[in-house]
């Protein structure tokens, strides 16, 4: 008597289920991150930076004996600072993320019309399209 043996395979290899995980969690980092977080962020650290060179400019004129010491104190002052200016960055990127924005879109609609205005330079029938929509406009306005 013949008998068969069916063997049982997983319908999915489970390096491509590690994969979809592993991009999943990015695509997950990417939403996690604001862009106002980042900016603030971004905003901390040129602040510090600043204080550091401020901080290197006063060192430079003074003796090199004391210079372990004023390293310190530079040192001191930029982690001091991180938390005194962290809540401040954070409410100045806030507020000029939307303002970016703005003028980011004020920036492509610009070009947009640009662009338009330059094809219907080339076609006359682009050309007849808008003039179509500005009269419509200006009787729209008057009404």
């Amino acid at each position: 008597m013949t008998s068969f043996v069916t063997p049982s395979f997983p319908t999915e290899h489970q390096g491509v289920n590690r994969m979809e995980a592993a991009a999943e969690s990015a695509m997950n980092l990417g939403q996690r991150l604001s862009a106002a977080r980042v900016l603030s962020a971004v905003l901390l650290v040129s602040m510090v930076t600043a204080v550091l060179v401020a901080a290197y400019e006063v060192m430079d004129t003074v003796a090199e004996g004391h210079l372990l010491v004023l390293w310190t104190g530079a040192w001191l002052a930029a982690f001091a600072a991180l938390p005194q200016l962290a809540g401040a960055l954070r409410t100045l990127s806030a507020g000029l993320k939307p303002r970016l924005d703005a003028w980011s879109y004020r920036l492509a609609q610009a070009r947009a019309e640009r662009r338009l205005w330059a094809i219907a330079e080339q076609d006359p029938r682009v050309m007849a399209d808008l003039q179509a929509a500005m009269s419509r406009s200006e009787g729209e306005l008057r009404a």
